[in-house]
């Protein structure tokens, strides 16, 4: 580690601080190639905070290293039919470029482990870009892998379908 262990707080969306944080931590994933590729239009970022703030299942953790916000983790609680119990997706995952290969993109995620833990979760989620090699090796090794539900169904897919 290069400098001090990167500190998680969940994020209080009631807070200036911590909504400026989610807004820009947000807005430098969306430039990310492996993100949006570009930026997020204004008024997207304008409607960010008070859409988090509005969803029931939103939860925010953020990363800092030396009080410099360099991470966030953005998730929000599902359900998992065939457990009968809680899940938490993780929607974003993002740590500042400079500031990745430090451990902080595994402590953003032992706190997203641990949160759901403590709402006596079934599974983390996540979904991630095929490509995204540095990312996926990130992930498996905090024990994460494609989900496969039975021996000859192959393993799960992420769809979506944009509705404009």
């Amino acid at each position: 580690m290069r400098s001090s262990e990167p500190v998680i707080v969940k994020a209080d969306l009631d807070l200036p601080e911590h909504q400026k944080v989610v807004v820009a931590m947000t807005a430098a994933y969306a430039m990310d190639r492996m993100g949006n590729g570009g930026p997020l239009p204004a008024d997207v970022l304008e409607r960010l905070v008070p859409g988090l703030r509005s969803h029931p299942t939103t939860l925010v953790l953020l990363a800092y290293v030396e009080d410099v916000a360099v991470g966030i983790a953005t998730c929000f609680v599902g359900f998992s039919t065939f457990a009968a119990r809680p899940l938490i997706n993780v929607h974003d995952l993002s740590v500042l470029p400079e500031y990745r290969g430090r451990g902080i993109g595994k402590a953003l995620l032992r706190a997203v482990e641990e949160a759901a833990r403590e709402r006596g979760c079934a599974k983390v989620t996540l979904e991630v870009q095929e490509n995204n090699h540095r990312a996926r090796r990130l992930y498996e090794r905090a024990g994460l892998a494609q989900a496969v539900y039975g021996d000859t169904t192959g393993g799960a897919l992420f769809y979506s379908k944009m509705l404009g």
